[in-house]
């Protein structure tokens, strides 16, 4: 049920992460995949490590605030692949943390441009694709920040996340008669590299606030883009799934 063979599927923020562990369950699961970020040394890793394990692959280092970067994308894995079943849009940006009123323009509009003009970007060329294949699934990187919780200085970063889950529900209503499900998926706290502890008693404080008392692996990030990527999820869309650690709820 959770099989990707004969998909096709981008992944963005592949470098690192939750998109890296994305990329490799993904191909390990039968896609193929073209994949992205700005770091082509770490893409090339993992193109080298998938193909090690079975996979196929194909690289492309660029930046998400562009938009022919994205048709080029899209172009690549219809030449390469035949088509495009799924895309995973995963990369994005925490951007400055500090008050709002210390936030400059600047600050300001590279979060949003990274985070929610970079989805729209990818969208505006993955939807075609998608509709020529008759089916597929979308799916956006949101969070809990922004959605169930509210964190000092990361205004920036919560407009942009509560926004992709906006355009998520938007593109759900309008592609669901086509086969297309839309969903954003909501991590909690995950060890990534952007995930920057100072302290051991740092790292414990901020897991301290899940409900599981830990930060995810980003493999089990991954496996819940798998749920939404594959037949699984066949009747979900238009959903902000969490898959949070319950730090949406846990009060102690």
């Amino acid at each position: 049920m959770f099989s990707l063979i004969g998909k096709v599927a981008i992944v963005s923020g592949a470098s690192s992460g939750i998109g890296r562990a994305a990329a490799k369950l993904f191909a390990a699961q039968g896609a193929k995949l073209v994949i992205t970020a700005r770091r082509r040394i770490e893409l090339e890793a993992l193109i080298g490590e998938i193909e090690t394990d079975g996979g196929e692959a194909i690289a492309v280092a660029g930046d998400v605030r562009d938009e022919a970067h994205h048709a080029a994308l899209v172009d690549l894995a219809e030449r390469r692949f035949g088509g495009l079943d799924i895309a995973f849009n995963n990369a994005g940006v925490v951007g400055t943390l500090a008050p709002l009123a210390q936030l400059t323009a600047e600050d300001w509009h590279t979060v949003m441009e990274t985070n929610l003009t970079g989805a729209f970007f990818a969208a505006r060329h993955q939807v075609p694709a998608l509709q020529k294949r008759g089916s597929g699934s979308l799916i956006f990187t949101s969070s809990f920040v922004g959605h169930t919780a509210g964190i000092p200085g990361m205004a920036a970063y919560a407009a942009t996340k509560a926004g992709l889950i906006g355009l998520t529900q938007a593109l759900a209503a309008e592609l669901g008669a086509e086969g297309i499900r839309v969903n954003a998926l909501l991590p909690g706290g995950t060890d990534t590299p952007a995930a920057t502890f100072r302290t051991p008693e740092e790292r414990a404080f901020v897991e301290g606030f899940h409900a599981l008392k830990r930060i995810a692996r980003p493999q089990e990030i991954a496996q819940a883009a798998l749920y939404l990527a594959s037949d699984a999820s066949s009747f979900t869309t238009g959903t902000a799934l969490l898959a949070d650690g319950g730090v949406s709820i846990s009060k102690t």
